[in-house]
């Protein structure tokens, strides 16, 4: 389901069924987290990516009034520079995806960070999680909501602009 909703979100001619597309990708994804016992990035994965960051794309979206996509389409025959950069990206994601996986084939190094003899409820415990994020990091968190506030404000203001 993640990997057809994100197809369609690529192939979609509409923004705003891209951005809904998209929602639907993540929490896809995060049903893939949960089938790997990693509930903590589930929900991390629904809250910040489903929840703030797509709410935020949804507001551009209606922002800028787009409502469908250029039919501009290049003469036969001719690449265009994103499709040359996606394939290039394309090329290097499916050069990692099996560096990878030969990697866990082999059985060297572990790919997680912690390793197979790790507590599993000293990783999965949000409250440990929570407590040196909201201790440790607290000033990147000051600093990352300032910086969306600004980028909200940045959206309106160019949006107001044009209209």
């Amino acid at each position: 389901m993640a990997v057809g909703a994100s197809l369609l979100v690529v192939l979609g001619r509409n923004p705003m069924h891209s951005v809904l597309l998209l929602i639907v990708s993540f929490a896809a994804l995060a049903g893939v987290y949960i089938g790997l016992e990693a509930p903590f990035a589930a929900v991390v994965q629904i809250i910040i990516y489903a929840g703030a960051i797509m709410v935020l794309f949804l507001f551009v979206v209606m922002l800028l009034n787009a409502h469908r996509e250029d039919d501009a389409a290049p003469p036969a025959g001719v690449v265009s520079g994103p499709l040359r950069a996606g394939a290039v990206l394309a090329v290097l994601l499916a050069a990692e995806l099996t560096w990878a996986l030969t990697r866990a084939a082999r059985g060297g190094e572990d790919l997680l960070a912690a390793g197979p003899g790790a507590e599993a409820s000293a990783l999965q415990s949000v409250r440990a999680v929570g407590n040196v994020l909201y201790t440790e990091y607290s000033l990147a968190f000051e600093v990352t909501s300032i910086l969306i506030i600004v980028a909200m404000v940045g959206a309106v203001v160019l949006a107001k602009r044009e209209s």
